[in-house]
């Protein structure tokens, strides 16, 4: 009986010596082919520059490729679904942001649970929206805006990029936290909304910072307020719509990195180290799109973020009204 009971022991212990050790080396080989970051919005969207100049520096200090996919649809739960059910090697990976909270509120159901589907890795960037007006709308600062919406109320049209959307949902924040009353005209897009925007036909917006710079510059646009709770490096003149006139004002959009449930943690770990790697040396290239980093000191931190995050993101969605497109 002693003989089997050690013979036992002895097996198991190989077992799980040799478990480790093919852990560790799956870890010291990784990444040994193409990874390819799931990214669930269009080609030349807000999520599409960072996601690309993130992938080419981690084709460079990894030695292979990660490849785009991006796989827009249903409000980031295609991309999402395709994430979640494929295979946890560290392999595919998902460019996870707010809008990932968003669509888990308004969709009745999903395909995937949205948290515990997910291996966290690292937050990557955060950016700012900022709230412009087209010159005819005759404003220059957040508190004539709101004067003016307040006097005329349901009299002043706002465009966003589409239902449930981080611009939909800055806009309908702002007119809560400021009593007023805005009609909203959803678009298919960033494009097709800062193109009436440019033209007058709707009169205010609260686009991504980056694409507006120029706009702004040139008088085309006028600019506001930042929604963040600090003034953006790419346009410092411009105060945060807190202290030009709704105190507490903050919704900072932003994108992290996750991989499906149950991949290994040493998988993970790499990833992590590569992640924070990439972000420090993209850093620049990132702020010339608007965009910062955002990085987090371990996954489990990140994924206590999102733990946090989860249920903000679903109130303000909820609140604003908004839909599945």
């Amino acid at each position: 009986m002693r003989n089997i009971e050690s013979s036992s022991r002895t097996a198991v212990l190989a077992l799980v010596l040799g478990c480790t050790a093919g852990s560790a080396l799956a870890a010291d080989a990784f990444p040994s082919r193409p990874i390819r970051m799931i990214v669930p919005f269009s080609a030349g969207g807000a999520s599409d520059g960072p996601a690309r100049i993130f992938a080419a520096e981690i084709n460079r200090l990894s030695g292979q490729q990660m490849l785009v996919e991006n796989r827009p649809g249903a409000g980031s739960v295609l991309g999402a679904e395709i994430a979640a059910k494929s295979t946890p090697d560290g392999y595919t990976l998902f460019m996870i942001s707010n809008t990932h909270y968003v669509s888990a509120a308004i969709h009745r159901k999903l395909p995937y649970d949205a948290i515990a589907d997910f291996t966290a890795i690292t937050g990557l960037t955060a950016a700012q929206n900022i709230l412009v007006v087209h010159p005819s709308l005759g404003v220059r600062t957040v508190k004539e805006l709101i004067a003016l919406a307040k006097k005329r109320p349901g009299a002043i049209n706002w465009a966003s990029s589409g239902n449930g959307g981080t611009q939909h949902l800055t806009g309908s924040l702002f007119a809560s936290m400021a009593g007023i009353d805005m009609v909203h005209v959803p678009y298919r897009g960033s494009g097709p909304a800062t193109a009436d925007l440019l033209a007058g036909q709707v009169g205010v917006g609260f686009p991504g910072i980056a694409g507006m710079v120029a706009f702004v510059q040139s008088g085309k646009l006028r600019a506001l307020g930042v929604s963040a709770s600090r003034r953006s490096p790419l346009m410092p003149e411009v105060p945060t719509i807190a202290e030009a006139g709704v105190p507490g004002f903050e919704l900072v959009p932003w994108f992290g990195l996750s991989g499906p449930r149950g991949v290994p943690e040493p998988i993970v770990s790499t990833l992590h180290k590569l992640s924070l790697k990439a972000i420090a040396a993209t850093t620049p290239a990132m702020a010339q799109i608007g965009q910062e980093p955002f990085t987090h000191a371990s996954p489990a931190e990140f994924a206590a973020f999102q733990q946090q995050e989860a249920p903000k993101w679903a109130k303000l969605a909820r609140a604003s009204g908004a839909t599945i497109d």
